[in-house]
């Protein structure tokens, strides 16, 4: 299966909230209670049981209050932090660009959260297991649109092959810059490129993200340089240890002879 790539298209968005209902529906995830964070945004973060959800911020500009829209979920990287750190292999990625974390093998230690630049992953205490979306790979796998996109009545979310999804999303940005010429792709090549890349209307701090996302150089220290090389560091330290013994135990023999032959002398 070739890449696939959902474009968020930011300024179609009306913050209806119908994809995190249809999130939830498909995958079958209890309703939690919310309280009202600012606006109409009733959703701080991610949490096991909420896989999407939209943001709303306020920027009054040029006598304008502008409305920034966002729906938040994980974005699937080509290059995934989550899975780098993950220790017991529980995560994967398809053929098709989703990273996918195997419940069977979880054991909910939260280093993908700790790692991920969005901190999208979030860990079950009672369950010990850590969750996120998934894309609805099942039903991306069967012909079917994710469910958000599915659900999406504004048309702000669209699916298809990567390249395909990538064409027209620099179509729109072009049109959409006349009006807002700070609008960007967000996701194109960060992280290796994302499966969900987004036209925003503004920088992406504005919408509280990071503008260069990147995997934590303390985990690439971890992974690519220390881990490989500890099978031998191992052994080569317990070597030291022991040569270092013998050679101790040595110079303290050459001493002991050295000083009884300055005793028999005197």
């Amino acid at each position: 299966m070739t890449k696939k790539m959902v474009f968020i298209d930011t300024s179609l968005c009306t913050g209806c909230k119908g994809c995190s209902v249809a999130c939830k529906a498909w995958n079958d995830l209890p309703a939690e209670k919310t309280q009202l964070i600012t606006s109409y945004q009733t959703q701080k973060d991610f949490t096991p049981n909420t896989w999407t959800y939209v943001s709303f911020t306020q920027k009054y500009e040029n006598g304008k209050m502008n409305w920034l829209m966002f729906k938040s979920q994980c974005f699937h990287c080509t290059e995934p932090a989550c899975m780098k750190a993950c220790p017991v292999g529980a995560i994967s990625q398809t053929e098709s660009g989703y990273v996918l974390i195997n419940q069977d093998k979880c054991i909910g230690c939260g280093y993908c959260a700790a790692n991920c630049p969005w901190s999208v992953p979030k860990t079950d205490e009672t369950k010990n297991k850590t969750f996120k979306c998934t894309g609805c790979v099942d039903r991306v796998e069967n012909g079917l649109l994710p469910a958000c996109v599915h659900t999406c009545q504004p048309g702000a979310l669209q699916f298809g092959e990567r390249e395909e999804m990538l064409q027209k999303a620099k179509a729109r940005l072009a049109e959409v810059k006349k009006a807002n010429p700070k609008a960007n792709l967000y996701g194109e090549n960060i992280m290796g490129g994302t499966t969900y890349v987004y036209l925003l209307l503004d920088e992406p701090e504005v919408y509280g993200l990071p503008a260069n996302p990147t995997t934590p150089s303390s985990l690439t220290l971890w992974k690519d340089i220390v881990q490989p090389y500890c099978g031998w560091l191992i052994p080569l330290a317990a070597a030291g240890a022991v040569g270092s013994f013998f050679s101790t135990r040595l110079i303290n023999v050459m001493n002991s002879k050295s000083k009884g032959g300055n005793t028999h002398g005197h």
